[in-house]
C-alpha cells in the first residue's frame, strides 16, 4: 500500500482479499455495464478487462446469503458492477469535464445539462467502488424471465432513482424496497440517492482505494 497525497488517502494494488462474484454466488447474472459500451459514458471504461465481478471475500458471503435469500422469493440477483478500479473513476472524471462529449444523455441523464453531474455530486474523485465492498445491482424475476420494474433504470442521473422516488408505481416502490430490504438484512447500507446501490457495513478496506483492473488474472 502506499499514501497518496490528495487528502492523504492509501492506494494499493493488492487484490488477495478479493474474489469474483460469479464464483462465489453460482446464481447471480452479471451484466457488467462498464465493460460495454452501454453506460453513461458510451464506451469501455479503463481498468474494466474482463466482464466479471470483483468484491471484497466478506461482501461475497453477504452477498451469497443475499441470493439464497432472493432465490426463496423467485429472484436472482443480477450485477452492474461492483468492485472499480481507480483509473476507472479517473475515467469518469475526464469525462465529466468533456462538455462536448454527451452521446449518452438521453439515456442516462436527459433532464441535466452535462456540467452539473460534477457539481452535484453523480461523478466523484474517489468512489466507495473502489474499496472493494460496494456493489450496483438488480432482481431478475425468474417467474416472469425478466429484471423485476425498478420504475428506473440503472444509473439514471435525477430524482428518479432515489429509492423513495413517489413518481413510481406501487408495484415498482414495492420491487425497489423488497431490494433494499433483503440487502440490510445482510450487512449492506443503502444509498439515498440511488435504488440499486449498496455497500457492506463495516467495509473491511474503510480508508484504502485500490487500482487493479478488473480482471481474473488480478486475483491471486
Amino acid at each position: 500500500m502506499k499514501k497518496m497525497p490528495d487528502n492523504n488517502l492509501t492506494y494499493s494494488e493488492d487484490s488477495s482479499d478479493f474474489v469474483s462474484i460469479g464464483d462465489a454466488v453460482r446464481d447471480v447474472i452479471l451484466e457488467i455495464r462498464y465493460y460495454s459500451t452501454f453506460n453513461f459514458v458510451g464506451e469501455r471504461i479503463n481498468g474494466y478487462e474482463e466482464p466479471i465481478a470483483l468484491v471484497t471475500r466478506e461482501a461475497a458471503a453477504a452477498l451469497k446469503d443475499v441470493s439464497d435469500e432472493a432465490m426463496k422469493k423467485g429472484y436472482r440477483l443480477k450485477i452492474f458492477d461492483a468492485y472499480r478500479p481507480q483509473t476507472a473513476v479517473r475515467h469518469f472524471v475526464h469525462w465529466a469535464k468533456d462538455s462536448d462529449d454527451t452521446r449518452m444523455k438521453d439515456c442516462f441523464y436527459p433532464q441535466l445539462d452535462k456540467g452539473v453531474l460534477f457539481k452535484q455530486g453523480y461523478i466523484l474523485d474517489h468512489s466507495g467502488h473502489s474499496r472493494g465492498s460496494t456493489v450496483d445491482l438488480t432482481l431478475f424475476d425468474c417467474r416472469l424471465g425478466r429484471d423485476a420494474d425498478m420504475g428506473g433504470p440503472f444509473d439514471y442521473f435525477g430524482e428518479q432513482s432515489h429509492p423513495d422516488y413517489k413518481g413510481i408505481t406501487e408495484e415498482q416502490y414495492k420491487n425497489r424496497m423488497f431490494l433494499r430490504e433483503v440487502m440490510m438484512r445482510h450487512g449492506f447500507e443503502p444509498l439515498a440517492e440511488e435504488w440499486w446501490h449498496f455497500t457492506l457495513k463495516p467495509e473491511p478496506y474503510l480508508d484504502t482505494y485500490f487500482t487493479f483492473p478488473v480482471s481474473r488474472s488480478s486475483l491471486k
